[in-house]
């Protein structure tokens, strides 16, 4: 199949708990945000987009030639952000847009293409996202750990925070999870990549919020719940590690200083 374009939006808060001003914070003389976009310029997309709501922002993507778009400021989430843009940069519903997050310099542009091409090839879905099997039970059982169990079609049957699917006769109940074993049916775990139709976007903010997104505090589950379908790319590899913390932002200082003297 030919190649499908899409363009690359990404989101950028600056109201962050656990490491505030994350977009602008310093990797090797550039912000954050700037990096991300220079990534996503790598892969095959026409069009690289920044949505924030912080002048600051938006003065960093300028001052280094990255397209970016004012958003309002009281949006629930990165998802209702992306609709506001779509509709501010008229992409027509049949369009494709990949949210990559702000948090995440180190993504791999192959990962970029690859989850935008498996919704170019699924037409029965509105969403394309991506996950990679889990080899460690410790991960299994963390909460932090999303994961996601496919139907036969390769497409998303549920996310969970908890263990799916659960291995009745391998995990007892009183064993650690360090104890016990990988499950015989792989465990997928999900990277938090979306492709997404733009005219699923613009229905996205009038979609009501589900109970198994409440609980699970996990938002695909909304789109879920209100019947569309998420196709999933199995990778072969974890995806590099985002920043979350002020350690997450040292590790990728590290590994970007590495990089940089080979």
């Amino acid at each position: 199949m030919a190649h499908v374009p899409f363009s690359v939006i990404i989101p950028a808060r600056m109201a962050s708990t656990r490491l505030p001003g994350k977009p602008l914070a310093d990797i090797a003389g550039k912000p954050m945000v700037v990096r991300v976009a220079e990534r996503a310029h790598r892969a095959s997309a026409t069009r690289v987009v920044v949505a924030t709501d912080d002048d600051d922002v938006v003065t960093a993507c300028r001052a280094n030639a990255i397209e970016v778009v004012m958003t309002r400021a009281d949006h629930p989430s990165g998802t209702d952000r992306l609709a506001e843009v779509v509709e501010r940069l008229a992409l027509p519903d049949d369009e494709l847009v990949v949210n990559v997050q702000g948090d995440e310099p180190l993504i791999a542009p192959a990962l970029i293409d690859a989850v935008a091409q498996q919704l170019a090839q699924r037409s029965e879905c509105a969403i394309s996202t991506a996950a990679h099997a889990i080899t460690s039970p410790e991960d299994i059982f963390n909460p932090n750990v999303v994961k996601v169990v496919l139907d036969q079609a390769g497409r998303a049957h549920y996310f969970s925070r908890a263990p799916i699917p659960w291995y009745r006769d391998g995990w007892a109940a009183d064993a650690s999870p360090a104890a016990r074993p990988l499950p015989p049916t792989p465990v997928y775990r999900h990277i938090g990549i979306y492709a997404y139709r733009c005219g699923f976007l613009r229905r996205y903010p009038t979609l009501a919020v589900a109970p198994t997104e409440a609980a699970e505090s996990l938002e695909q589950l909304r789109a879920m719940w209100h019947g569309e379908r998420i196709a999933v790319m199995i990778s072969d590899a974890p995806p590099a590690p985002g920043i979350d913390t002020p350690d997450d932002l040292a590790y990728v200082r590290a590994h970007w200083a590495e990089l940089s003297a080979r």
